[in-house]
Formats: C-alpha cells, structure tokens, sequence
C-alpha cells in the first residue's frame, strides 16, 4: 500500500507540478485538476438529471434582464480577449507558421499567459449558457454538441493555462473571441424581446463563422507537422480530430436548421414566433461548445441551439 501511495505521489508530483507552468501553475482552479472537474462534473449532473427533474412541474424562468447582461458581460470580455491576443502577439511578432510559447517572467509572456488564463476563465462562466436553459425549460436546445461544447472546451484552456500558456496555440482562442462577440452580441439583442426581431437577421451567419473557424484551426495546427519550433507536435493528436469533429457537428446543425428548402416567407414566420415565445432567440450559435442560449462554441435554429 505505501508502495502504491508513493508511486502515485511521484506520478501526480510529476503531471501536476514539474510539468506545469510554474508561472500560472498556482492561480485560481489550476493548481489542482479536481476542483474544475468538480464544477463540470456538477454541471452536468443539474443539467442532464437534478436540474430538469427539480423544474419538471415548476414554471420556467424568465430572465430577462439576467440575460441581457449576462450577454452583455460576454461580448465586453470576448471584445477584451480579441484585442489581447492581437495585440499581444498574432498582430506583433508571432509566427503564422509556427509560435514557441514565452516561459519567460517578461511582461509580454505573462501578458499572453494572463489572457489565456482569463481565456479559461471565460469558459467556465459560460457554463452558465445551460443553466439558463435547464431553469427557462429550454430542454431542446441540450443538445449533444452543446454538452460536448461546454464540457471540452473548459477542460482544453485549462490544460494549455497549466502546461502551454501562449505560442501556436492562442490563435483559435483568438478567432474564438471574435466568433463569440458576434454570438453574444447576437444573444444579448434577442434576449431584448421581438422588438428587435428586425435586427437578428443574421442568425445562421454565425454557424457559418464557426465552421469556418475549424477550418482555420485545423490548417494552422497541420503546420506543426511541417514546422518545429519546439511548440510540442504532439498537440496535434488532440487539435485536428477536435477541429474535424466540431466541424461535423456543426455542418450537421447547419444543414438540419438551415439546408432543407422552406415555402417562402417561413423564415420570417419561424424567427417571430421564435423570439415571441422565447422572449430569446434560443440556443448558442454556433463554441463553450458555447450561449444562454458558444459557444459557449452557439446557435439557435428552429428552437436549437449550437455551440
């Protein structure tokens, strides 16, 4: 027994501590890997078993004005994350082909290990995307991909927060930002009411975006196959059947919510009845996986909503 003990003290030792980055390795919810699989894990459990059941014969919330500024608050921090990674670097001096991470303590690496962090952070919060749901009876729009948005896509900063703070990686974090500014921003008007139905014209665009932004992030992480600069080739295992996998998932919404042929007029009609009845275009458009209705990859369509 004391045998075992001291192995897997040596083991954790050396995934969790000589491993890690020793910049960011002791902030909030990183040092350890068990308080955030704690909250994810809880999260799943109120999403997909106590907290349905607990609403089963309870009126859904409405929520506006949370919603609003629950919206609000994403775009400000997506709009803060944009600017960052360009200015920090993809604008500056990274390498489009292929970026070592800074380890140093200078104040532009822990200005990039800073941002992913918040990055992380982001994602987290955006798990509230399914509680808003789960309490506004909004049980469709818990998809698979929208489960599968929000439990990876934490999991993913977490590990780049802990052991890869910045270099090749970020750019995705980057595009996801924008992506997730227009989606907020998106949400936040349809949380407004159907008053401002005529503005969210532009719903499907945003699954548009995010597929196109798996295409990128499939193309700049194949680079590290051709290209060493000592960001670890090995992470290539994990971006590209992600990427090839969100991007099935998403096609698949796009094409079920928006490839079939419809009479004309049904569009406006669906939309209208939509936004009255929801008080919300539903769903996060789609990445965070994403919002309360992503992205949190985050689409709504038809009552579904995509990462």
């Amino acid at each position: 027994m004391a045998l075992f003990n001291n192995s897997f003290s040596r083991t954790y030792h050396h995934l969790f501590v000589e491993l890690a980055d020793p910049r960011t390795n002791d902030w909030f919810l990183i040092t350890d890997p068990l308080p955030g699989l704690t909250i994810i894990g809880l999260y799943l459990y109120f999403s997909l078993k106590w907290g349905p059941r607990y609403m089963a014969d309870k009126k859904p919330f409405q929520l506006q004005k949370t919603l609003v500024i629950y919206n609000f608050i994403q775009v400000v921090v997506s709009v803060w994350l944009f600017h960052e990674g360009l200015d920090a670097g993809w604008l500056r001096t990274y390498s489009w082909k292929c970026q070592p991470v800074d380890f140093s303590r200078s104040p532009e690496g822990m200005r990039v290990a800073r941002g992913v962090y918040i990055y992380f952070l982001a994602k987290m919060s955006e798990l509230l995307d399914t509680i808003f749901f789960v309490i506004r009876k909004k049980d469709r729009q818990i998809t698979f991909l929208h489960m599968y948005h929000h439990t990876v896509m934490p999991m993913i900063s977490w590990g780049a927060t802990k052991y890869y703070p910045g270099g090749h990686g970020t750019l995705i974090g980057v595009i996801n930002s924008f992506v997730h500014i227009i989606m907020y921003t998106y949400y936040m008007f349809s949380a407004m009411g159907p008053q401002f139905q005529r503005y969210l014209f532009w719903k499907k665009y945003i699954t548009t975006l995010q597929m196109l932004q798996f295409c990128i992030a499939f193309l700049h992480s194949a680079q590290l196959l051709f290209y060493d600069c000592g960001y670890p080739r090995w992470s290539v295992v994990f971006t590209l059947p992600n990427s090839i996998f969100f991007y099935y998932l998403f096609y698949d919404f796009y094409y079920k919510a928006y490839g079939k042929p419809t009479k004309k007029g049904d569009d406006k009609k669906t939309d209208a009845k939509e936004i009255k009845s929801n008080g919300h275009a539903n769903g996060k458009v789609a990445a965070n996986g994403h919002a309360n209705g992503t992205a949190n990859g985050n689409k709504v369509a038809n009552g579904k909503k995509v990462e």
